[in-house]
């Protein structure tokens, strides 16, 4: 986990956050339960992109990140996903040389570029949906529109459910939204309270098998 807390003080205050998307361009999929067509997983990302500006009270930014104002602009995100090539991203296995790294989700920010009409974004990169181990691992990324200066990035390992691929892993995505509504958000709160008795801005921890991120 890393978090700017400078950074992220002035998100707390912030009453607006842009959804830029869900972002698949450095994923892995298990060929065991991924082994579409091209134009079927692609499907899937939109899909799953789509579910949450159309079930936004199952799927609640507002809620789970405390602000009052949600805009979106998915539009990059969804040239991205479209760009995406089935043969690069299945695999037999995830190992360890498919888990991301906060340098490589901080590099690829800048190919989102959204417009700055508010000042913080929000986005998801997936690192993989594991068939095999049934758990997804997914990266929550909040930063800056104007500089791509990141205030949190944490990585989220959760276990899919329900019937039919899209819902199965769909899922993932409400699992990480409760977590944070439910206990993430007061836990980077008060990491940010504690700034001034450390004198720490920027903080990192190793919470890649944190067992209370994976539910």
């Amino acid at each position: 986990m890393y978090m700017n807390k400078s950074l992220f003080t002035d998100f707390l205050a912030d009453r607006e956050i842009l959804w830029t998307g869900i972002n698949f361009s450095m994923a892995k999929f298990t060929k065991n339960g991924f082994d579409f067509p091209q134009e079927i997983l692609q499907h899937y990302f939109h899909d799953w992109n789509m579910l949450i500006l159309n079930d936004q009270k199952k799927y609640d930014i507002r809620m789970s990140f405390r602000k009052p104002i949600m805009q979106y602009n998915l539009s990059a995100v969804t040239k991205i996903n479209k760009n995406i090539r089935i043969n690069n991203i299945l695999t037999s296995r995830i190992d360890l040389k498919d888990t991301l790294t906060e340098e490589k989700i901080f590099n690829n920010l800048p190919a989102i570029n959204p417009a700055p009409t508010q000042r913080f974004a929000l986005s998801f990169f997936v690192e993989s949906f594991d068939s095999v181990a049934k758990v997804a691992a997914v990266w929550v990324v909040i930063y800056t529109t104007d500089t791509n200066e990141v205030a949190l990035c944490e990585q989220y390992l959760k276990v899919p459910s329900g019937i039919g691929t899209r819902n199965y892993w769909a899922r993932v995505f409400y699992n990480i939204l409760y977590d944070i509504k439910s206990y993430a958000f007061l836990r980077w709160e008060n990491m940010v309270m504690n700034t001034e008795e450390n004198g720490e801005n920027c903080e990192h921890e190793d919470n890649s098998i944190d067992t209370n991120n994976i539910e």
